[in-house]
């Protein structure tokens, strides 16, 4: 480092102009990009819960289709909806959803109808403590269709 505080060399520009920034600029900046990348590559949780305990979330998906995860629990189990609206009809769709990384469902489903959509519901086990509940869907296509939620 030089006495002005900068590293060196200076770094200069296509049309001549020079930068410098302080060691500690660099640091900053760095450290904010890892935590932007970090943020962007956590998994999405749960962001509405309602007075009957019923957790949803929206998914992401790598088209133009949605998706949403509900859970909530009934009698002792998990009541669980995983839904998938491509506003295509007749596209077959694998589900996969999972309790705490064990695949629970594993099944197939046609978008039906004008919305083009199809849902999957099942009452699951429900052990004590919080579970991580997790859905996939995967279009004949390849489009893909991601949701997690903890209940």
């Amino acid at each position: 480092m030089r006495a002005d505080g900068y590293d060196s060399p200076r770094s200069c520009g296509v049309i001549g102009l020079c930068f410098a920034y302080p060691r500690n600029m660099r640091t900053v900046l760095t450290s904010a990009l890892i935590v932007a990348s970090a943020a962007a590559a956590a998994p999405q949780l749960a962001t509405a819960k309602d007075d009957d305990g019923e957790v949803a979330v929206s998914g992401k998906c790598s088209g133009s289709a949605s998706t949403d995860l509900k859970a909530k629990p009934d009698d002792g189990r998990l009541e669980v909806e995983f839904e998938v609206d491509q506003n295509r009809s007749g596209v077959r769709w694998t589900v996969t959803i999972r309790r705490n990384g064990r695949v629970v469902v594993n099944t197939t489903r046609r978008t039906a109808g004008a919305s083009g959509s199809f849902s999957v519901e099942r009452r699951i086990a429900n052990p004590a403590g919080t579970d991580t509940i997790s859905a996939r869907a995967v279009s004949s296509s390849g489009q893909t269709c991601t949701a997690k939620l903890r209940v």
